[in-house]
């Protein structure tokens, strides 16, 4: 009689340590055993010799809706599961919903699960003419954190966050223990530094940079975590484009502050003089694409434990609003979900790190950063047996001949990668041969932190 319904062998990395010749024994859709030497009878195994077997990711930053009929979450959560993603946070900033209320919330749950086909949890925001006065209804909802911005896209979908209201919002997020994050860049300041770029007339690929330089970042970090030293709320930087951000994220750590800062992998990958010179609009990221210098630099902060988290900031524009020559008139944001995973994993190893650091930043800490570290991220017995297989079979990256993204074009294109993705299940099931996404629409669901007792009540 089979002791579990799947068996996986290989090399088993976890967050602490990697287990050579190990296997996960799954039953029921929970990891029931990881272990070393020879395989235990099951109804299914695979012995996959040479592999990696790791925890499936949780990518903390995904926008499926920020363009009315371009992706969805039927397209986001299908080059998740060719990625490796088996859990995507989804941000608030939704054209036509801006998810700032329990019933925005619930709309986007119903929404999403029938077309979902890894899990996805969701951020909750506000409306600035509001202000906090939803925030408990939408973490009763089932948010699994909060999201704001220093800097205005739109004053309606992507509103700009004031000060004393940004405040007002961390104070009352502080009792439920969820986390206000940030985007990461001072409204005022860039402002300034736009206007400077358009009275010189740049236009090229150098616009970007030029109208974001690196004060404007610092500055608002700044703000973000001495708001959350102020209020007691767990404080969150999204984004973070330069070393000198996540000395001072570490600096707050040391003083005692709960402040967490994530990276996102364009910022591991690409540089301003390549990579932004030769595609321009396409790699247009807000905060922007830094200098080669300062991509090595964020390596060290990995290396050294300075990183919270590493995302995707992931967002499929259609190409039309990714091309214009002149570069501070096109959207902002790439994809990446399917492609996060092994672009960590090259990095990783080409610079000797080990490979513990990608469990950790892309499962392990998203998983308690959300709160969801009941059931996700980590390989453990009782929690989601939520895998990735990575075989050794180097590749060119081309999101078109992939077909698992709703547009063609990626600033990862053309990227020779070691390690691919030949196997994605999720709760156990198989949902991502290394070639076909397997999981039908609706096979993901919606996860949600668990209560917190707040004042001897529960707060969800």
């Amino acid at each position: 009689m089979a002791d579990f319904d799947l068996v996986l062998k290989g090399t088993v990395v976890l967050a602490d340590r990697i287990v050579e010749g190990g296997h996960v024994a799954v039953r029921d859709g929970k990891v029931a055993h990881v272990g070393q030497g020879a395989m235990p009878a099951a109804k299914e195994r695979h012995d996959l010799s040479g592999a990696l077997i790791l925890p499936g990711a949780i990518d903390a930053q995904v926008h499926s809706l920020s363009q009315k009929n371009q992706e969805d979450f039927i397209w986001s959560t299908r080059s998740a599961a060719a990625g490796g993603v088996t859990t995507i946070v989804d941000m608030p900033y939704d054209e036509g919903n801006l998810v700032c209320s329990a019933e925005a919330v619930k709309i986007k749950v119903d929404h999403a699960s029938p077309q979902a086909r890894v899990d996805f949890a969701l951020y909750g925001t506000v409306d600035p003419e509001e202000g906090p006065a939803r925030i408990g209804e939408m973490v009763e909802a089932g948010v699994a954190a909060f999201k704001f911005s220093t800097f205005g896209t739109d004053p309606k979908r992507f509103p700009r966050i004031p000060a004393a209201l940004l405040e007002d919002c961390f104070r009352a997020i502080a009792p439920t223990g969820l986390t206000a994050g940030a985007h990461n860049e001072d409204d005022e300041a860039v402002r300034a530094a736009i206007a400077k770029v358009k009275a010189a007339g740049i236009t090229d690929y150098r616009a970007h940079g030029l109208s974001r330089p690196p004060l404007t970042e610092l500055l608002a970090s700044n703000q973000i975590y001495e708001t959350g030293a102020e209020t007691g709320c767990p404080a969150h930087v999204v984004h973070c484009s330069l070393g000198r951000g996540y000395e001072i994220a570490a600096a707050y750590r040391a003083q005692g502050h709960r402040a967490t800062i994530e990276c996102c992998i364009h910022y591991l990958t690409l540089d301003e003089e390549n990579d932004v010179a030769r595609l321009g609009g396409k790699a247009k990221i807000n905060p922007p694409i830094r200098p080669r210098a300062e991509v090595e630099k964020l390596w060290r902060h990995v290396a050294a434990g300075n990183v919270t988290l590493v995302s995707t900031d992931h967002v499929s524009w259609s190409e039309d609003r990714k091309t214009n020559a002149d570069m501070l008139a096109n959207a902002s944001g790439v994809p990446g979900l399917e492609v996060m995973v092994p672009l960590f994993v090259k990095g990783a190893l080409e610079r000797g790190i080990p490979l513990t650091r990608a469990a950790e930043l892309m499962t392990l800490n998203p998983a308690r950063h959300f709160r969801l570290d009941h059931a996700k991220g980590a390989l453990e017995a009782g929690k989601d047996a939520d895998i990735i297989v990575l075989t050794p079979e180097p590749y060119t990256y081309d999101a078109t001949a992939s077909g698992h993204n709703v547009v063609g074009w990626s600033p990862y294109n053309g990227i020779r990668l070691p390690w691919r993705v030949s196997a994605t299940y999720l709760r156990g099931r198989l949902v991502f041969d290394g070639r076909a996404v397997l999981a039908e629409p609706g096979t993901g669901a919606f996860v949600r932190p668990l209560p917190t007792l707040v004042a001897g009540s529960a707060v969800r």
